[in-house]
């Protein structure tokens, strides 16, 4: 059998753009909650959202945004977001959601990334507020937006009101790929694509009058927005989101938010499964039931058998059903979502040989857990091809295609990246897989190839042994291929953040992480370096940047965050405030 597979057919339309959904919304009675860090609830309903981001588009037209514009949006998970979102929509203009500074220590990194970000998207205005937009200044001024940087309550202060409808055809969104190989990419999705996506999720999910959608995810990435905030909008039903920063600083508070709201649908990573598994203390759920939670779906980064065990043995006595555990595969280029585990399935992976895969491309049985990623959704059909572009019969590793209603229009101002990745209608994701029982299990990036003595390794055969390192910090190391001079061609290097308490001394943790790997997989590295936490490159959405860590190394500019405190954030302020007197001469505004 060869390595093709096809989804379900596309489900009928059911909005003619996700506009016209918002207004369909604004008659349903639910709405949106907002849960902060004290728990404490904002609820806005539908008809609210709606309302607000009438308003907000009236405001932005009045500024100077035409039709087809490009809105950056710097926010954090709060209605502002809602407002500024949706009021793009309603102008007629297209939004284009950035992450907001979450790593205080790397401004300078995060103000040139965002800064090249806004350039890149041709946005004509950026917006913000608070204490974000203070710190902006600098990202503003390399991004040149020609109305600069407008603060969000400026979008409730004309009374109009404004409702375009665009073309399901046009443009409706620029969101940046995750980056973890090369720079984020201006992914850019029409109206009619994001339609057919959130169709395809909820045909897959199956929604009823009886479920709330669950989320901590950011709204800047598209699991978090598309697949939460879209997708509940356009079924239409509740949605409670809680910021990012505040799961990561109390993850309890999703799961209490799942037993408070009777949540049936929730995503995540697995390093938020086996984030809130260790960090979760039981008294914090106290009284709290999770048996109505029906899909905890696990997908944006390669699925950890092991952590949703974890997850699952540690929350089952409060109700969780393990069943409910279901991987899923997507990328930005495809909208979202190409392939979806199957409810109810084992919480067991196909154990392969890494050696054979690595060598030879073939499935052999073996140590290493690898979990499918299931079947495709609706709309969707996959081909895992070989160098030449054949499809590989089943059971061979191969590079993953995609095609279906909702994959990009294009990378944004970039025609030779674009038909790079599309070709003839398919989507080249990029990520090495393969099918085995009528399923795909996904190997990893072909960018993060590892190759030593002629065998291609995928990074995550000598990442996953060292989870079981005391001394290193979880989820915190890259495994790389580089060619130093003593090395005759390609070796393997390791870099790993030692944990923030007990880490022990750098040779012994050093000794531990060359035995695990070579316990686990038969390569010994060949350079292994212990890092500070937090050293390791990040995206937005928290994937570690293999690639960017390897140049950084090679560069010797691994170095940690620098430490925040109220003296450097106020330097910060000021010299943000700096660059927006220079964007105002400029004729830029801000």
């Amino acid at each position: 059998m060869t390595s093709r597979l096809r989804g379900p057919p596309q489900p009928p339309a059911r909005h003619a753009t996700l506009v016209r959904a918002l207004a369909e919304a604004a008659r349903h009675p639910s709405g949106v909650t907002f849960v902060d860090l004290q728990e404490r609830e904002t609820f806005l309903p539908w008809a609210e959202v709606r309302a607000r981001a009438e308003r907000a588009a009236a405001n932005l037209v009045h500024l100077g945004v035409r039709e087809g514009d490009r809105v950056a949006i710097v926010l954090r998970t709060e209605p502002a977001f809602l407002d500024a979102f949706f009021g793009a929509w309603l102008a007629g203009a297209v939004p284009v959601p950035l992450y907001p500074p979450v790593r205080l220590g790397r401004m300078d990194e995060y103000l040139e990334g965002t800064g090249r970000m806004i350039a890149v998207a041709g946005a004509r205005v950026v917006v913000s507020g608070g204490g974000t937009r203070r710190l902006l200044g600098a990202a503003v001024e390399r991004g040149g937006p020609p109305l600069g940087c407008l603060d969000v309550d400026a979008l409730r202060s004309v009374p109009a009101r404004i409702a375009r409808d665009p073309a399901p055809g046009t443009l409706g969104l620029v969101q940046f790929s995750s980056g973890s190989t090369v720079d984020p990419k201006p992914v850019a999705l029409t109206h009619a694509a994001l339609g057919a996506m959130t169709d395809a999720l909820v045909a897959v999910t199956a929604p009823d009058g009886r479920d709330v959608l669950v989320s901590w995810l950011p709204l800047y990435h598209d699991m978090g927005l598309i697949g939460c905030l879209l997708s509940a909008m356009s079924y239409p039903g509740p949605l409670v989101l809680v910021p990012p920063e505040h799961f990561l600083a109390r993850p309890a508070l999703w799961l209490r938010a799942i037993g408070r709201h009777r949540g049936t649908i929730s995503a995540a990573p697995s390093f938020a499964y086996a984030y809130a598994a260790a960090r979760v203390r039981e008294h914090e759920l106290e009284r709290v039931s999770l048996a109505t939670w029906r899909l905890a779906l696990d997908g944006a980064e390669p699925v950890s058998a092991e952590a949703l065990r974890r997850f699952a043995t540690r929350f089952e006595q409060h109700g969780l059903d393990p069943g409910a555990l279901v991987p899923v595969y997507g990328l930005s280029e495809a909208a979202l979502a190409v392939t979806f585990g199957r409810p109810g399935a084992p919480l067991a992976g196909r154990k392969v040989d890494p050696v054979v895969l690595a060598r030879d491309g073939v499935v052999a049985p073996g140590a290493r857990e690898i979990m499918s990623v299931g079947t495709p959704v609706p709309g969707v059909d996959l081909e895992v091809r070989d160098e030449r572009g054949e499809v590989v019969e089943e059971g061979r590793l191969g590079r993953i295609a995609v095609t279906g209603p909702a994959l990009m229009r294009e990378y944004l101002g970039d025609p030779e990246g674009t038909a790079r990745a599309l070709r003839g209608g398919w989507l080249d994701t990029g990520d090495l897989g393969f099918v085995a029982g009528g399923a795909l299990y996904v190997h990893g990036r072909a960018k993060d190839v590892v190759i030593v003595r002629g065998a291609n390794h995928a990074p995550e055969e000598f990442e996953a042994p060292l989870a079981g390192v005391a001394g290193l910090r979880p989820g915190c190391a890259v495994a790389l291929g580089w060619a130093p001079d003593d090395a005759g061609g390609e070796a393997l290097l390791v870099l790993a953040e030692r944990a923030r308490e007990g880490a022990g001394e750098d040779g012994d943790l050093e000794a531990r992480v060359r035995r695990a790997i070579l316990e686990a997989s038969g390569v010994a590295p060949h350079t292994v370096r212990i890092l500070a936490p937090g050293t390791l490159p990040r995206t937005s959405s928290g994937k570690l940047r293999r690639q960017e860590a390897l140049r950084r190394f090679v560069a010797d500019r691994l170095a940690p965050p620098r430490a925040v405190n109220p003296l450097r954030l106020a330097v910060e302020a000021a010299r943000s405030q700096l660059a927006y007197a220079r964007s105002r001469r400029r004729g830029d505004g801000g």
